[in-house]
């Protein structure tokens, strides 16, 4: 490629790579350290509860088919993480939609940025792929689309239609909580995390019922009322991140 022919979206690519590692390290440092989600009215949370997660995948797939991601990336992760007794525990990561997300603050083009409800959104015409949010991540989970995804989704029809546009090659994709069936389903006047249609694809195909999802500002969503009645935790709290997953342990009674 010639001087003449450098684009501005290549040229901030192959710069912000270059000090990708140097920044790498400093970014860990301050990852909890962003400011905060704006006030809203309502704000998404997600319990998942490892008593009952029996590690199917089928969240992983179901998501795949709603969001039309490649094969190749999974914006939900089910992993073994041990055995209680003589049952096996997994542990299920999705996007943890951070109320003081390191990922928004080292940005630098504003491609993420916090929703009024809370949820951390990618701008994917604005992303240059320079991969500092996927390095401030805790949690791992962004993903880098390395090439372009072409060909058919392999989880379609199976475990969903496509609900959203396919991102180009280049950017950085995460988990969204499915925002589109949240926005359609208000718009219909449904509640999210008590109607299929308007609840994230992993909640409504858990076969055990293992993941419930609500609105934890109000304090009689099923999520608020299981907050207030049960311990529970969230990965890597000490960070500062305030993440709106939170877990049941193995360890207790499953949900009633």
């Amino acid at each position: 490629m010639s001087g003449n022919n450098l684009k501005r979206r290549d040229f901030l690519k192959l710069a912000a790579v270059g000090v990708t590692v140097l920044a790498g390290s400093q970014i860990i440092r301050r990852a909890g350290a962003s400011e905060p989600a704006p006030a809203g009215g309502r704000k998404w949370a997600m319990l998942i509860d490892q008593s009952k997660c029996t590690g199917c995948g089928y969240c992983t797939l179901a998501c795949r088919a709603h969001n039309d991601i490649s094969p190749d990336i999974s914006w939900n992760v089910v992993t073994k993480t041990g055995q209680v007794g003589n049952k096996d525990v997994f542990i299920a990561r999705p996007c943890m939609q951070c109320a003081h997300a390191p990922c928004v603050e080292v940005c630098p083009v504003k491609a993420s940025t916090y929703r009024p409800d809370g949820i951390v959104q990618m701008d994917y015409e604005r992303c240059i792929g320079c991969r500092y949010c996927e390095v401030a991540c805790p949690y791992g989970a962004r993903s880098f689309n390395w090439k372009q995804f072409d060909g058919p989704n392999p989880a379609v029809p199976d475990w969903g239609q496509p609900e959203v546009a396919r991102r180009p090659r280049g950017v950085v994709e995460k988990c969204s909580f499915c925002f589109q069936r949240i926005d359609r389903g208000l718009a219909l006047g449904l509640t999210p995390g008590v109607d299929e249609d308007a609840t994230p694809a992993c909640v409504t195909v858990c076969p055990v019922g293992a993941r419930q999802f609500g609105d934890i500002s109000d304090p009689d969503s099923k999520v608020s009322k299981l907050l207030r009645s049960r311990a529970s935790y969230r990965l890597r709290e000490e960070l500062g991140t305030s993440p709106r997953v939170f877990y049941l342990s193995a360890s207790q009674e499953p949900l009633s």
